[in-house]
């Protein structure tokens, strides 16, 4: 239980990874620059994937990429409506963000959504979308008006979400990617050499997959409640 304990405390300690001269010495986080790497490989993946197409006689690749981007839009445009259908985009791009963030431990890297800071600005940037939305469709009066739905009574719990939804978001993917470290954790404590491996890419794969469609889902179903 001491190495489980210490193991853990390594984990939720943000390692810095380089320190830039400026400001008195700028501390970058070793999920910072992880983030940076899946930036570039999403943003160097679309620009290689997206090259030289076709409207006729189009190759397998290009099929295979219009099948990937119509289902992935689909799926999400399902969880938010046709009236939502302007923030899709955005929703795919953080699923895609999260879903690479998490399957990127099977290559023995740190997940930079064991980061809470990562997990905090991720809710936050659903938050002030969730928000805008809402006065984008009923301005900023019955955005406000909608705070006193049902009845008057209920305006400071209405209020109270905002913050809750942002604590919510963030506490469940933080807490789910941790929890799936401490069951790793566990099992390599007990079991041979071979079992962890399965449940290591059960983890990394499987469940960090689904905590990505988990906080795209919550987040969509939030703007769609903002905006009926």
């Amino acid at each position: 239980m001491e190495n489980l304990a210490s193991n853990l405390l390594e984990e939720l300690n943000s390692e810095t990874a380089f320190t830039i001269p400026i400001f008195g010495g700028l501390e970058i986080a070793e999920s910072t620059v992880m983030t940076w790497i899946i930036m570039a490989i999403l943003v160097l993946a679309s620009f290689l994937l997206t090259r030289n197409l076709k409207v006729t006689g189009i190759s397998k690749r290009q099929a295979a990429l219009e099948s990937a981007i119509t289902w992935l839009n689909n799926f999400v445009t399902e969880m938010i409506g046709e009236e939502g259908k302007r923030y899709v985009p955005w929703l795919v791009t953080v699923l895609l963000y999260i879903g690479v963030a998490n399957v990127i431990g099977i290559f023995g890297v740190k997940p930079p959504t064991k980061d809470m800071s990562v997990t905090i600005a991720l809710a936050l940037s659903s938050i002030i979308l969730i928000e805008a939305a809402g006065i984008r469709a009923k301005g900023v009066g019955g955005w406000l008006k909608s705070f006193t739905q049902p009845v008057a009574v209920v305006t400071p719990i209405n209020i109270l979400e905002i913050v809750i939804r942002p604590l919510s978001l963030c506490m469940r993917l933080f807490g789910n990617v941790l929890g799936s470290f401490v069951i790793m954790e566990l099992i390599k404590s007990v079991v041979p050499v071979f079992v962890p491996l399965v449940f290591s890419l059960y983890f990394d794969v499987f469940d960090g997959l689904i905590q990505a469609y988990v906080f795209v889902f919550l987040t969509a179903l939030f703007i769609k409640e903002a905006i009926e």
